[in-house]
């Protein structure tokens, strides 16, 4: 009778405790059910402890069935209970203790290797972006370096450029006297210094000029300007050669002032008969062309020049009415340089709005770059915080779920499957499991 009376108190005991677990795992199964929306792998684990619970109801209905019977058993065994659980509350602290440390341990370990991987990544994706900033950097000085270089030699070709009149005007006085007469070699002549001038000022054949071009008027009628400037926008500069030598020679030959009077006359209206038959051309109302409302009259000798506007100062309004700019070797060449030098800041201006566009892409890329790299790092911070949170309640601290169903193994309980050992590890050698 005693050893009955022993054993009902036990089975009381038991059944006493398996309630008050019952309690404790249903109110932790309705906690960590609102939880499982996030740790997707708990969903199948916990159906199975639902359907352990309902097999435990149904032992624990059996089980009061036979606490009537056992109640003194009960009674004897209360103190060795009271024993065995303090061992117990024991263990289960010591193994919070280290399961904590060994989590903290695993957490600086991989927060350090993460900080590591993502300086390292940053490192390798933001080096492309440091080399074209410095590349960028590179190619702006080089055009600030090249506009100073382009005006040093800008003042050096001008300073050539009175030496080569010079010498054009002594070459033209001696192809004067050759010449004499012979008009169509007169023109060969002055489309040579033009084609000279051209190919000094820097511009190019081709590209930024040409020769000999054809165009017809409204009256399809063929005409062909000597040059043709291209300049920015479309527009165009025609220029004409005229040469009028014989006037002018026969001026600076003889030595009666009558007769040396008569041949200026003649090469004053000379020179104005070119400009009003220029004029008549209209060059900037030719289809295919975008000239300018002037047009370039090139007189290929200096001193021609001067010797007709000096003594017939109407010429120059003449000119300017007719829309025609009579220019000379030296301020051809002047001019011609000029637009060479528009081109060239134009070409600048161009390289450096690519230079701009591509320093404006690099920067967006950048800062997407700095944003998407900001974003993930929140989300992987707010994963790993919410994993460790998940395991710790679910293999730490007092009622844990791990805890409480090993314990029911360890009562006799069948169960269809063993929980995971990545799990149960824990518990067992206290090596916790690597985030993956």
């Amino acid at each position: 009778m005693p050893l009955l009376q022993a054993e009902l108190d036990v089975q009381r005991y038991k059944s006493e405790e398996l309630q008050e677990e019952l309690k404790g795992m249903s109110a932790a199964l309705a906690r960590e059910t609102e939880k499982a929306a996030r740790v997707q792998d708990m969903s199948a684990m916990l159906k199975e402890k639902e359907q352990d619970m309902d097999e435990l109801r149904r032992k624990l209905t059996d089980q009061k069935a036979t606490i009537a019977e056992l109640n003194t058993r009960m009674e004897e065994e209360r103190s060795q209970s009271e024993e065995k659980l303090a061992l117990l509350n024991d263990a289960r602290a010591e193994l919070t203790n280290h399961f904590r440390m060994l989590a903290q341990d695993i957490f600086e370990e991989k927060g350090k290797k993460f900080t590591e991987q993502n300086q390292s990544g940053l490192d390798a994706l933001l080096t492309p972006f440091r080399n074209q900033l410095t590349d960028f950097k590179k190619r702006v000085d080089d055009v600030y370096v090249s506009e100073a270089k382009d005006r040093a030699s800008l003042r050096q070709e001008l300073a050539n450029l009175r030496l080569l009149n010079m010498k054009i005007n002594q070459e033209a006085m001696n192809l004067t006297r050759a010449l004499k007469g012979d008009r169509k070699a007169q023109g060969n002549w002055g489309e040579l210094v033009l084609e000279r001038v051209l190919e000094q000022s820097g511009l190019r054949k081709g590209i930024e000029y040409e020769t000999q071009g054809g165009f017809r008027d409204s009256d399809n009628k063929l005409l062909k300007p000597d040059v043709i400037i291209h300049l920015p926008e479309g527009k165009d500069v025609v220029v004409d050669s005229k040469v009028s030598l014989n006037d002018y020679e026969r001026y600076s030959s003889v030595e009666d002032e009558g007769e040396q009077a008569e041949a200026l006359v003649a090469h004053i209206q000379a020179v104005r008969n070119h400009i009003e038959g220029l004029s008549g051309k209209d060059y900037s109302g030719l289809k295919g062309l975008r000239s300018l409302d002037f047009v370039l009259m090139f007189m290929p000798i200096e001193a021609a020049f001067m010797a007709a506007f000096q003594n017939d100062e109407n010429l120059f309004s003449v000119a300017f009415a007719h829309k025609i700019v009579v220019v000379t070797p030296t301020t051809l060449l002047a001019t011609l340089r000029t637009i060479e030098n528009i081109w060239r800041y134009e070409r600048q201006n161009q390289n450096a709005q690519a230079i701009a566009e591509r320093a404006g892409a690099v920067y967006d890329k950048l800062r997407g770059f700095v944003e998407d790299m900001e974003r993930l790092g929140k989300q992987l911070s707010t994963a790993r915080s919410t994993y460790y949170d998940a395991m710790g309640k679910l293999t730490t601290g007092q009622g844990n779920l791990i805890s409480q169903a090993s314990r029911f193994v360890e009562l006799g309980i069948k169960v269809k499957k063993a929980l995971p050992k990545s799990v149960t590890e824990i518990a067992e050698t206290g090596k916790a499991p690597e985030m993956s």
